[in-house]
């Protein structure tokens, strides 16, 4: 195992500048997952850690060594591509063996250690076909026995799960958390899937447009994230945003958009109060929002609106609903909702955010 430290890491390629002062410090045995939109430059920062990109400056630590200008091979590093780059002539064990036989190893040691990954990736009934005649997830798994025997300090995992199926990335899932759990290797995951940054990792890294826009566990950037893109970023469904203007009066302060009034609760006042009079971005997730039939909750804020779109995922039905010009997105329970209805929905305040419109901050 070996830490990982990147110190205000920059990466230009000409005049453009696709990494700004990035500073991440993975510590020992951690799992993180780097995750944001295509072109938000995750995949480079990775490459740079693997010493595929130079890095334009700034410092990267691999354990206490500085590793700028250490070649590749000697970093101590393995990486797994989402292409699973495996030698379609090379039969499994000899895919397996293939970067201990770069390092020549002996024989006997190389037989070892691909006996050791296969038994433990289950790959034992496989080691003498090719990769044309394995499924996704069994090339999957042999990308990762390849990384694996070679025992690194770091493993670098590049979107390898994207080319797999649903249910196999599922499983694929838990496989990566049982490798973490019982080898306990620094690991380095980069995603788009905001699923499997929260299912995976004990620290996520939320990246927009080069730079880092959060740093937390996934429930932190989940329940409080720090500006309106995260905000949006994280969650599926993604949380509903709505313009609105805070308003004050000698009892409460309120949310007012459409001309509905929602009241602030105390415990988000002090943030919100400055803004009083002002226009604000107000988010709030799917799962905040309810259908009035079915609530126990008599205490939550409430609106009226129209049922305008309903979608069956079997254990719950997405729901877009219109009021006045604004459409929100929640669940409900199966098969109790339909498209024309009329219904009140309630609003569970302590969970909502607000955001500075300009900035898009949160308050």
């Amino acid at each position: 195992m070996a830490e990982v430290k990147l110190q205000n890491i920059c990466k230009r390629y000409g005049r453009t500048e696709v990494i700004r002062d990035v500073s991440i410090h993975v510590k020992n045995g951690e799992f993180i997952t780097l995750v944001g939109p295509s072109g938000c430059g995750k995949t480079t920062i990775l490459r740079m850690i693997a010493g595929l990109e130079r890095i334009t400056s700034g410092s990267l630590y691999i354990g206490d060594v500085l590793s700028n200008d250490i070649p590749s091979k000697k970093r101590g590093i393995s990486m797994v591509f989402q292409s699973y780059a495996l030698f379609p002539h090379m039969t499994v064990s000899e895919n397996i063996a293939f970067g201990l036989k770069i390092k020549k190893y002996g024989r006997n040691e190389i037989l070892e250690r691909v006996k050791w990954a296969a038994d433990f990736l289950n790959l034992n009934e496989l080691e003498s076909r090719m990769p044309k005649e394995l499924s996704g997830g069994q090339r999957q798994r042999v990308a990762f026995a390849r990384a694996l025997v070679l025992e690194p300090d770091v493993l670098l995992l590049d979107e390898p799960l994207s080319n797999l199926d649903a249910k196999l990335r599922l499983k694929m899932r838990s496989e990566l958390k049982r490798i973490h759990r019982k080898l306990n290797t620094t690991i380095i995951y980069v995603t788009h899937d905001q699923v499997e940054a929260m299912s995976l990792s004990n620290r996520v890294v939320v990246m927009n447009k080069g730079v880092i826009a959060q740093t937390g566990s996934p429930l932190e950037v989940y329940n409080s994230p720090s500006d309106i893109f995260v905000a949006g970023f994280i969650g599926s469904p993604a949380m509903n945003f709505l313009n609105g203007i805070i308003i004050k009066d000698e009892a409460h302060l309120f949310i007012d958009f459409d001309g509905f009034k929602l009241i602030i609760p105390e415990e988000l006042r002090s943030n919100c109060e400055k803004y009083s009079g002002k226009e604000i971005i107000f988010g709030i997730r799917p799962e905040d929002i309810t259908d009035k039939r079915f609530s126990l909750n008599n205490e939550e804020n409430s609106i009226d609106a129209i049922i305008e779109v309903v979608e069956p995922l079997g254990d719950k039905d997405m729901i877009e609903a219109a009021t006045g010009d604004t459409v929100l997105t929640f669940t409900a329970d199966p098969g109790k909702t339909e498209s024309g209805m009329h219904i009140k929905i309630g609003f569970n305040m302590i969970k909502s955010h607000f955001f500075d419109k300009e900035t898009g901050k949160i308050l």
